[in-house]
């Protein structure tokens, strides 16, 4: 029966879930963006740090793990044991962590139930507290962490220290070209529906979390990236494109972007090189590619200006384990994948990378 109801309910369930969660307004989220930038530019500490990012400093930004209660609706349990790797490599390589946020899934769980079923994790992450290379950034489905009175002293209890809560944080550099600021928050700022509304938290706990619990339905799937940007993404992007110097990192979405593009879209704009080349050969292939991989009535997107200013993490939940995100590195920034192999080991994959010089950014 089980089965019957997965297949008959998961994509019109999924697709009323998505409806109810997200629906950002282009002011609210320009509003909300440009406010949280300016308070921590201006050394606003309680919003967040502008941390300096020297020639050899290591920065990976993961979000959107939500950790759950190993029941049914827990999204995470599969992509635990590539997290809790993922952290190990980055610990030993000297790297910063910078979680971006939806770490805890505190719209459908306790937190004392999220404490117990993720001890494992709480130590990897513990690591980097006690070493000085923790920055814990808040998100909808953890905002407990910003306005409980009794977050603090619950955040002592599991890491054994205090650790700062932020909504967000700059890290500032000096490129061969310009200053830069890689402008970093959850994501969630602007959007009516996410953005510590009540009837989202309310639908989530009491009716979609018990229904994906039965059902075992994880949306979370790596076909997020072979599909146009989501409407919130593109604001993002819109917000990122017009501020100077400056490059904006979210979460949120479950959707990773890179330079401003999802895999499907690097597709589209590697077709009009393709096409502008006369490769007929890449043509027909690049094609057949877009072909598998769009949905019905996606159109061509227009690419003219568009520009390198936008990132997105993805997520740590997958429905196949994978995790992606963030690495800053050495002048460059890469979109990253931590993926099991036949033997259920882990490993780090690169999906895509750039240097920071060669970024296309705002100049006005």
């Amino acid at each position: 029966m089980r089965a019957f109801l997965q297949k008959l309910l998961t994509k019109p369930v999924v697709n009323l879930a998505n409806k109810i969660s997200s629906k950002p307004v282009k002011r609210r989220v320009d509003r909300a963006l440009s406010d949280l930038y300016k308070q921590i530019s201006t050394n606003n500490d309680q919003k967040g740090l502008v941390i300096n990012l020297g020639a050899k400093d290591k920065f990976v930004i993961l979000s959107d793990q939500h950790k759950g209660a190993r029941d049914g609706a827990d999204v995470f349990a599969l992509a635990e044991n590539n997290y809790i790797a993922a952290l190990a490599y980055y610990f030993k390589e000297g790297f910063y962590y910078i979680n971006l946020g939806d770490s805890e899934e505190l719209w459908e769980n306790l937190l004392i139930t999220v404490k117990h079923h993720n001890k494992a994790t709480f130590e990897a992450e513990k690591t980097f507290l006690h070493a000085n290379r923790f920055y814990k950034i808040f998100g909808n489905h953890d905002l407990y962490w910003d306005n409980d009175p009794l977050a603090a002293i619950n955040l002592e209890k599991i890491y054994g220290q205090k650790v700062p809560i932020y909504e967000g944080a700059i890290l500032r550099t000096k490129l061969s070209k310009m200053k830069l600021d890689i402008f970093m928050t959850h994501g969630h700022q602007g959007d009516l529906q996410s953005d510590g509304n009540w009837f989202s938290k309310w639908f989530v706990s009491d009716i979609w979390a018990p229904f994906q619990s039965y059902l075992r339905i994880n949306p979370n799937t790596p076909a997020n990236n072979d599909e146009l940007k989501t409407v919130h993404n593109r604001l993002m992007y819109q917000w990122s494109s017009k501020r100077k110097n400056m490059l904006l990192i979210t979460g949120h979405t479950h959707q990773p972007v890179f330079k401003s593009f999802t895999h499907l879209e690097l597709l589209y704009e590697q077709l009009e090189q393709a096409k502008t080349g006369k490769d007929m050969v890449a043509v027909q292939k690049l094609n057949d590619q877009i072909s598998a991989l769009k949905n019905k009535g996606d159109r061509m997107p227009d690419f003219k200006g568009y520009l390198d200013t936008y990132f997105n993490t993805g997520c740590c939940c997958f429905n196949d384990g994978d995790i992606t995100g963030i690495e800053i590195e050495g002048g460059n920034i890469r979109l990253i994948k931590w993926k099991y192999d036949k033997d259920k080991r882990s490993n780090r994959e690169v999906l895509e990378e750039s240097k920071l010089d060669e970024l296309k950014v705002c100049e006005l």
